[in-house]
């Protein structure tokens, strides 16, 4: 029986295996913000990690993007989705659980962290392929917008409530007992996702091609369209000198500013607002602005809105709360992201052919999120050598440059991007009409 026949037109809420997902992916999703405010904060109050230690552990979270990034979808693709979901929330909560026990009996180190952090990230870039490609099977086709829809709804409640939650509740609980918190959320979406009552058929073995040629055709396409290089350079460039930020924020925000636990949870809870904010307003500024014309504009507020973090230190001379600058970097940053995003992914979405849009985005994210773990490192070194203030100022320095790819490309005139000039021909588009 489909999705569609159990369902019919009701919302997907009453659609019982697709709301098992949904809890599941709202405790998962919860877990995995709690993961990223905690882990940081253990390192520096629990471990007096230094600058180079943190850029080790940013790298060590990111690292996988870089390292099997590429391959994971076509193997996801060759497993059942749901197990690889189920395999991953118990991986994730196995490895965060053994970080409790060793800080228990006192034994944490940070080459501890290190490979937790590691094992985490390796098992969440398969839950993200995997949690992507099992969707549209599981509602049908026809409900595939509403699914992604409330996942994606989810997700921005999570990032903006979980954090601020994580914030407070470390001001009454050591460090330790929140992760065993973020343990229960993992268990607890293996659980309900181990609760879908749904069949997948998996691609016969004999229509299976090798995999480098398979991973060989997504490089190709992206590296065949011209307007899609510039984006991926854009955004491999924003993300590595974004990652130099993102790796020194804990110390920054709880060693040089002083603020404490509960303020960094506020800034990143109320940075995700930001988010949230662009989610809303991107179909809507892309239709006054132009689909191309958003992508240039929206790549050159990154750098105003990082430059507000290293800000904070003389503005807070000047009489200014460091919060109060903070949140309002976090909040322009997140807004232009996501606007970015929105914009640049449903080109790639709309250019490219059904049959290679897995391969495409997989290459895509492989070359945008493989520049993360370096630019962590990057963090780390520079951090000890030159320290927190200047290796931020680094960062929006190199943000900055980020946007000249686009910036200085066709898209600058366009009101509408290229469309493929049949709806599954890889090779040829058709000009936009808006071009000015």
């Amino acid at each position: 029986m489909t999705a569609t026949a159990t369902t019919g037109r009701r919302s997907l809420a009453f659609h019982r295996n697709f709301r098992q997902l949904w809890v599941g992916d709202a405790l998962g999703q919860t877990g995995a913000q709690l993961t990223g405010l905690v882990l940081p904060v253990f390192a520096v109050t629990h471990l007096a990690a230094t600058e180079w230690q943190m850029g080790a552990l940013g790298a060590a979270e990111s690292a996988a993007f870089l390292v099997i990034g590429l391959p994971t979808g076509a193997w996801v693709d060759r497993m059942r989705k749901r197990r690889v979901l189920i395999a991953a929330d118990l991986v994730r909560a196995a490895a965060l659980a053994v970080v409790v026990g060793a800080a228990l009996a006192g034994a944490a180190s940070m080459p501890l962290l290190y490979a937790a952090a590691l094992v985490i990230g390796a098992a969440t870039v398969f839950f993200d392929v995997a949690h992507q490609s099992y969707v549209p099977g599981l509602v049908g086709l026809d409900r595939v917008v509403e699914g992604n829809s409330k996942l994606t709804s989810t997700q921005f409640v999570a990032a903006v409530a979980a954090p601020a939650a994580g914030g407070a509740l470390l001001r009454v609980v050591s460090a330790p007992a929140l992760i065993a918190v973020t343990v229960v959320t993992y268990l607890s979406s293996a659980f309900f996702v181990g609760r879908i009552r749904h069949e997948e058929t998996l691609p016969a073995r004999e229509d299976r091609r090798p995999l480098l040629a398979e991973i060989g055709e997504g490089l190709g396409f992206v590296v065949r369209q011209p307007l899609l290089r510039r984006i991926v350079a854009c955004t491999s460039v924003g993300n590595l000198f974004g990652s130099i930020s993102t790796a020194l924020l804990a110390l920054f925000v709880l060693r040089e500013l002083d603020l404490g636990e509960a303020a960094l949870g506020a800034f990143l809870s109320a940075s995700a607002a930001g988010g949230i904010a662009g989610a809303l307003l991107a179909d809507r500024l892309s239709r006054w602005v132009g689909e191309g014309r958003i992508i240039p504009l929206s790549a050159l507020a990154f750098a105003p809105g990082y430059a507000l973090t290293p800000l904070a230190v003389p503005l807070a001379d000047a009489g200014v709360p460091p919060i109060a600058t903070l949140i309002t970097g976090g909040l322009v940053m997140n807004f232009a992201i996501v606007v970015y995003n929105v914009a640049q992914v449903s080109f790639r979405q709309r250019l490219c052919p059904p049959h290679l849009l897995g391969r495409m985005n997989a290459s895509v994210r492989f070359i945008v999120w493989g520049t993360m773990p370096i630019g962590a490192l990057l963090g780390g070194a520079l951090g000890a050598r030159l320290g927190l203030v200047p290796t931020l100022w680094v960062a929006v320095a190199g943000t900055a440059l980020s946007a000249l790819p686009v910036l200085l490309s066709p898209m600058l005139g366009m009101r509408e991007l290229p469309v493929p000039s049949t709806p599954h021909d890889d090779a040829g588009v058709r000009q936009a009409r808006g071009r000015r």
